[in-house]
């Protein structure tokens, strides 16, 4: 299955939910939040949301900085 995470095209089996994309990527202990096609999945839903072929992921980590 073809995801865009964050404007770039990855591979995944089929049926990988977001953790398990999360996972696959090592990002795992970065990610604060995610968007599916522009709109955000809830933390504790990462577990059982199934992206479909070509969606577009939007991983978001903060950054502190001044």
């Amino acid at each position: 299955m073809n995801i865009i995470v964050n404007g770039e095209n990855h591979t995944f089996d089929d049926g990988f939910t977001l953790d398990q994309i999360i996972e696959k990527l090592k990002i795992k202990d970065k990610v604060m939040a995610c968007a599916v096609n522009m709109e955000i999945i809830k933390k504790e839903n990462w577990a059982n949301f199934i992206p479909k072929e070509d969606d577009k992921l939007e991983l978001l980590q903060f950054v502190g900085g001044g």
